[in-house]
């Protein structure tokens, strides 16, 4: 009997806790106020735009025109021109694509889980629209926060200082 509800127990909480654990790691999917068609956004990108934001795409890395560029300036989002990343956060990462260690403002971007190729990463979305700018990873300069917000060039349009 005592082995009857020693079992029961465990059992119950075993339950308890997993269902716990389920209702704390959902999230909620994020509401993006710029919504459009792909229709729509194709006659605001250019193709290289659309490609990377709209169908999630990956430039090719060292052949894209932020990855080498050292002026000073911010990237704003192809999409809306909003301001997302300083050169001053700018730095060489030896990957191919532009990388920064923060954005301008982290309302700007949502970082949301990605799923896809059997990998999971973290997927750097404008706040605004939901498109795609790149990833973010935890292996970016220790000094400076150590996070990597590998982008892509497509993405942007860069805006002298």
């Amino acid at each position: 009997m005592k082995n009857l509800l020693l079992i029961a127990i465990v059992f119950l909480f075993t339950i308890q806790t997993s269902c716990g654990q389920k209702s704390n790691t959902q999230t909620k999917k994020p509401v993006f106020v710029e919504n459009k068609t792909d229709a729509e956004w194709k006659k605001i990108l250019n193709p290289a735009a659309f490609e990377v934001m709209v169908k999630r795409g990956t430039e090719t890395p060292f052949k894209n025109p932020y990855n080498n560029n050292h002026q000073k300036g911010i990237y704003v989002s192809a999409a809306t021109g909003e301001p997302l990343f300083s050169s001053e956060d700018k730095f060489e990462s030896g990957t191919g694509w532009p990388s920064f260690t923060k954005p301008i403002n982290s309302n700007a971007v949502t970082v949301v889980k990605d799923n896809s190729f059997g990998m999971e990463r973290n997927e750097v979305v404008e706040t605004k629209t939901g498109l795609h700018l790149g990833h973010v990873f935890d292996d970016g300069p220790a000094d400076k926060g150590g996070k990597r917000f590998c982008m892509n060039s497509a993405a942007f349009k860069f805006i002298k200082k």
